[in-house]
């Protein structure tokens, strides 16, 4: 069996585009994945094409040989990036191709299920009103209603996902802009009860002094993590903030940090609770489950960032199944309408009361549907909201 065609897509996502892909071989075998990024999914797009074209030719049983080579081909432009996003589509697409012949869900081929209902919380659930108290608790109602059990925001909200033109707050906050934050949380805890996760966001868009001082704050709502309080650039900027970080609120990292080698020096320093590496960019499925097998040495949970589309939220469901270590798998509250239609099985009919349930289909238990994607090709003009 020989590896054939690979094509790309580029389509409208709720917030950024998704990039999904299709492997081909010379047997009639397929198989689907993700490489989704943003800012810069354009970049994503051609670097997925790009690696696509290097695997033709190739034996697609042989998953980590691929991803090995891809690795350390183009390791000299860099190990991280728009390349690691493409071999984790690859990944992703090839480890669903050999479920399929193997007529075998992915999860038997990452070690067997532990779980096959995956518990999930939610994110972008905060979509409309404004920055207040009132409206947040409102829409936390609605996830509580839904069946879900816990939920994701960033309270602080001073500035977007991008920097923006004036860098001169260097990421601080006014005292209202503090007060603000704080009132926002204990209103969404307050509306959804004592029993319920909740996960503060901050993008790593707060500065040392101030990311602290919240934390201190929060601390007094039981929140179940507090999300980046720095950047992937410095493990011992991290474990200092862990330090001074009250010991109740478990730090969670990881979305930004790529693969085995990404996460090692957070673990060796002991500085989070739980790690939420991205199945599309961390090096696909067969990268995470190698990451979720370090991040048990260390007594470290398992809890997938996936604000992406519908492959992602099901592949990374499978790692979930795979491992003993799982804790939570993030997961888009409002999508668009097309989520579902650009693939044969919905989602929706997968998801009840804040669980997704894996079928016993073979590979990822879906296929794509090319003409549904073309339909709603990606966005390519910046426009509010909706990042390039």
């Amino acid at each position: 069996m020989k590896i054939v065609d690979v094509k790309v897509w580029l389509v409208e996502g709720v917030k950024y585009n998704w990039t999904l892909l299709k492997i081909y071989t010379d047997t009639g075998h397929t198989g689907v994945g993700e490489a989704t990024n943003w800012p810069g999914s354009p970049l994503v797009f051609e670097a997925a094409k790009h690696v696509g074209q290097r695997i033709i030719g190739l034996d697609p049983m042989r998953t980590d040989f691929i991803w090995t080579k891809l690795y350390r081909d183009l390791n000299w432009v860099g190990p991280y990036g728009a390349s690691m996003c493409a071999i984790s589509g690859i990944d992703m697409a090839l480890l669903d191709l050999k479920a399929k012949v193997l007529g075998v869900p992915c999860y038997e081929l990452l070690g067997g299920a532990f779980r096959k209902d995956i518990l999930l919380y939610a994110n972008y659930w905060f979509t409309g009103g404004g920055h207040n108290g009132e409206d947040y608790a409102a829409q936390a109602l609605k996830v509580k209603e839904a069946g879900f059990t816990g939920l994701k925001f960033d309270p602080f909200a001073h500035t977007n996902y991008l920097y923006g033109e004036d860098l001169a707050s260097n990421l601080t906050l006014t005292s209202e802009q503090q007060d603000l934050a704080f009132n926002v949380s204990k209103a969404v805890r307050d509306a959804v009860g004592p029993d319920f996760d909740i996960m503060i966001e901050t993008h790593a868009m707060l500065n040392y002094r101030v990311a602290v001082k919240m934390a201190q704050r929060l601390s007094a709502l039981d929140i179940t993590w507090y999300e980046e309080p720095a950047g992937p650039e410095s493990a011992d900027t991290l474990r200092a903030m862990r330090e001074r970080i009250p010991s109740n609120v478990s730090i969670c990292v990881g979305e930004r940090h790529y693969t085995r080698h990404g996460i090692r020096p957070v673990l060796e320093k002991n500085i989070c609770d739980i790690m939420m590496p991205d199945i599309t960019r961390c090096g696909g499925p067969s990268e995470m489950k190698r990451m979720a097998t370090m991040m048990e040495a260390y007594n470290v949970l398992l809890a997938p960032h996936n604000p992406n589309g519908p492959l992602s939220t099901l592949a990374s469901a499978h790692v979930c199944a795979s491992v003993p270590n799982f804790f939570r798998q993030e997961f888009m509250f409002n999508d668009v309408a097309w989520r579902d239609t650009v693939i044969d099985h919905p989602i929706a009919d997968m998801v009840q009361n804040g669980v997704l349930s894996l079928s016993d289909r073979p590979g990822l238990g879906v296929d794509l549907v090319e003409e549904e994607m073309e339909k709603h090709p990606g966005i390519l003009e910046p426009r509010p909201g909706f990042y390039v």
